[in-house]
């Protein structure tokens, strides 16, 4: 550091929705610049199929890239992030021959034979659980049908296609944390489950090499470094934990997390174990629903006000239903609301409910606080799934993701549901600062990934 100023990092998050570029500044931690840009990069999604298009995604990530590194042209590192368990082709060069398959993908559920779907073929052949929209799945689907293209040589996340363009090589390279969401992995081991994979006729020519964590895959033009990348959920408790040990992180957006690290390899019914850069895993319990099941609400409440108002659109009424929970709270006779209306990745075709309807409670503040005690509900049967132990020595709840920033109501429900004060970090791009801090850790400029956190700082329940 010099004059007080440290090591620049830069750090990229592909969501589905959204590009996020951060260039934060290490070992402060300050956030110096965002960007955020929408993932426009659609081709299909018509409840089965869902692809976008990799090199638009990645022409995106280059201009962000580019406008960051023109602002800060001493950065030392790049990190990189995005979505998990989808996939994509890449050819002998590198160059993407697919489209990129993502996380939401269905044909996993289409018939396989008359025994039943291709998830339950590849069950029935591996023993191992798996879902559709995971990368390998898909593959599965698109080798047995004839489907694969021919010049296909690898396939790879966006995130890992990313990095090896902007890096500048051909080959695609996986952290285990990748790696790990594409299906058919050893967790345990780190390592892809070949004899699974062999079962049901696909190998391991397709796969890319694993990696330790904190590799360096390439430089860009510039010669910045340019490190492999993590998955979205790791990066993401990366860049909001600051003591892994001590807290549990709950994340609701579009859907719903709850996350829990723990130093040891356990498999626990009901939650994924995914491995942890530098070591250790992060225990998940994936919800589908999460604020999609509040939008539906927000949803349904402005249709009334169109059908039965003078036909004019209305506006979000977000804030509104916070002001309906200011207004009427304590309730008397709530609602019980299962949330898992989009159903639950062991369960797609489960469906959620209302029950405990009266003449005195069918009102819209208690719609309202029954969608929010609902969306807490689901994450916390998650959390009692955690061994005692683990649970015995949480101290800190920690928060992210829009529904969680933008609803004081269910950041309220939140905390009196786990019963532990609720933290939110100040930098809401939480993935993208994992990401950078993810670089920190492969510059030498952070010890590990386990105490990387230690440079954030909270807002809200501090």
């Amino acid at each position: 550091m010099k004059g007080g100023i440290g090591v620049i990092v830069i750090g990229l998050d592909i969501g589905t929705t959204s590009i996020c570029g951060a260039a934060l500044e290490v070992p402060g931690g300050r956030l110096l610049r965002s960007v955020t840009r929408p993932n426009n990069a659609w081709l299909q999604a018509d409840g089965v199929r869902a692809e976008q298009d990799p090199d638009r995604i990645l022409l995106t990530v280059r201009e962000m890239l580019q406008e960051l590194t023109a602002q800060y042209p001493v950065a030392a590192g790049i990190g990189i992030t995005g979505q998990m368990h989808g996939m994509l082709y890449v050819d002998r060069s590198g160059r993407a021959v697919s489209p990129l398959y993502t996380w939401q993908d269905r044909r996993g559920l289409e018939p396989a034979d008359d025994r039943g779907t291709y998830v339950e073929w590849l069950e029935r052949e591996t023993g191992r659980p798996i879902a559709a929209g995971f990368g390998l799945v898909t593959h599965a689907v698109l080798a047995r049908q004839g489907n694969v293209p021919d010049q296909a040589a690898a396939l790879c996340t966006i995130a890992d296609y990313a990095a090896m363009r902007l890096g500048g090589g051909r080959v695609p390279v996986m952290n285990p944390s990748m790696a790990a969401s594409l299906g058919f992995f050893d967790v345990e081991h780190g390592r892809f489950d070949t004899k699974a994979l062999n079962a049901v006729g696909l190998g391991e020519q397709m796969l890319p090499q694993v990696v330790a964590s904190a590799t360096r895959v390439g430089a860009t033009g510039q010669g910045i470094p340019v490190f492999h990348a993590i998955g979205d959920n790791q990066a993401s408790f990366l860049g909001s934990v600051h003591d892994p040990e001590q807290s549990v992180l709950i994340n609701i957006g579009t859907g719903g997390q709850m996350t829990a690290y723990t130093g040891r390899y356990c498999a626990i019914e009901g939650l994924e174990t995914r491995p942890y850069p530098g070591g250790g895993y992060l225990l998940v319990g994936a919800s589908l629903s999460g604020g999609k099941s509040y939008a539906m609400l927000e949803t349904f409440f402005r249709s009334v006000l169109e059908w039965f108002g003078d036909g004019r659109d209305v506006p979000p009424l977000y804030g509104k239903m916070e002001e309906l929970l200011d207004r009427f709270l304590p309730l008397a006779r709530p609602l019980q609301v299962s949330t898992r209306f989009y159903g639950t990745r062991t369960e797609p075709e489960q469906t959620g409910s209302i029950t405990g309807i009266g003449p005195d409670n069918f009102t819209p503040a208690h719609l309202v606080s029954g969608f929010l005690e609902g969306m807490a509900e689901e994450l916390f049967d998650f959390y009692k799934r955690l061994p005692e132990a683990m649970r015995g020595r949480m101290r800190q709840l920690v928060g992210s993701g829009n529904a969680i920033r933008h609803n004081r109501h269910l950041r309220r429900i939140c905390e009196e549901r786990f019963g532990m004060p609720l933290s939110i970090p100040r930098v809401a791009e939480e993935a993208s600062v994992g990401a950078a801090l993810h670089a920190a850790v492969g510059l030498g400029v952070l010890k590990d990934h386990r105490s990387a956190g230690q440079c954030l700082t909270y807002g809200y329940g501090e």
